[in-house]
């Protein structure tokens, strides 16, 4: 007679899936570790070789590289805009002394703007009225101040101005006229008598058309004849310096 088979028990078998389960998580986990380290090695490797062609500074790890540089650039600009301001104020005040000694602080005025240094002449001092051609005894004047401004190097412009009457002579039919012509004869005194190169200035006329000034008084009108010379600050200066 033959013997039944003996039953194996199979109800342990789960436990040889589990542990192949666990075994497979384990590995996973070792290898997204040394996948970890190596990229944190490879970075501190990167940054470090940027760190050095840059020419210094400490670059931590986690740090945005780009916003670092950003950064630096707007230090390096806010550094030199702040020289400008303080070789542009030097350059100020030297030209108020002048004025003062000279008795010009009433006709001639100085002030710092966005666009740079401006020096703003009244044309009842240097000209004639509808006249474009400056005063003799006051060219010596002006050409000094051309050579303080001209310390700087920068771009020069010399804008002319008039107030809203209107004007119409054998030599000039319009303000517009007047105003541009003032501005070439500064200009030419500057380059020809003071020194300054010609690829470094340029002038042109507004006429009444950029009032300072109420056009309707007497007072606002006066304000309005003046001849601008303005020396740029860096940023018009490269504008200025590209269209050469």
């Amino acid at each position: 007679m033959r013997k039944k088979r003996e039953s194996h028990n199979n109800s342990e078998r789960w436990l040889l899936t589990y542990s192949d389960l666990i075994t497979l998580l384990m590995i996973f986990f070792v290898v997204m570790y040394a996948l970890s380290n190596v990229d944190v090695s490879k970075y501190k490797q990167i940054s470090e070789s940027l760190r050095i062609a840059m020419g210094g500074g400490k670059t931590m790890v986690g740090q945005d590289d780009t916003s670092s540089v950003t950064d630096k650039v707007k230090v390096i600009d806010s550094s030199k805009g702040s020289e400008e301001k303080i070789k542009m104020e030097e350059v100020k005040k030297t030209v108020d002394k002048y004025l003062q000694q000279n008795g010009l602080s009433q006709s001639v005025s100085t002030k710092i703007e966005d666009r740079g240094l401006v020096v703003s002449i009244n044309d009842t001092l240097f000209f004639d009225n509808g006249k474009a051609e400056v005063k003799s005894e006051y060219a010596k004047m002006l050409i000094e101040i051309g050579k303080i401004i001209n310390q700087l190097g920068h771009y020069i412009r010399v804008e002319g101005h008039t107030d809203n009457v209107p004007i119409r002579t054998s030599q000039f039919n319009s303000n517009w006229q007047l105003s541009a012509v003032r501005a070439a004869n500064v200009t030419e005194l500057l380059v020809e008598q003071a020194g300054i190169p010609p690829k470094q200035l340029s002038s042109i006329g507004y006429g009444e058309f950029r009032p300072v000034g109420d056009n309707f008084n007497e007072a606002g009108r006066m304000k309005n004849r003046r001849v601008d010379i303005i020396i740029m600050s860096s940023k018009f200066n490269e504008i200025e310096n590209n269209q050469k």
